[in-house]
């Protein structure tokens, strides 16, 4: 049986990276600065504040930023890509 995976906790580092710590003990420390500063969709675009960055949650195991406004799939984050 394939183990479910999930985001036990997550803190900002600096610029654009988060350490994120994973439910099997794995840790990953991920850079998405060129992610949103390459962006060109404005609801991304917005990230580019670093205040509306840092201000992720933690939910049902995901990272995400305002309610779902941004989000990305956990099985790229578990393999350390953006």
């Amino acid at each position: 049986m394939e183990q479910y995976i999930s985001i036990e906790k997550a803190h900002y580092v600096d610029e654009y990276k988060i350490y994120l710590k994973f439910n099997d003990g794995k840790e990953n420390t991920l850079d998405f600065k060129n992610f949103i500063l390459t962006s060109q969709h404005p609801e991304i675009k917005k990230y580019q504040d670093k205040n509306l960055f840092k201000n992720f949650n933690l939910e049902y195991g995901e990272i995400e930023w305002n309610d779902y406004d941004l989000a990305f799939p956990i099985y790229d984050l578990y393999e350390g890509k953006v």
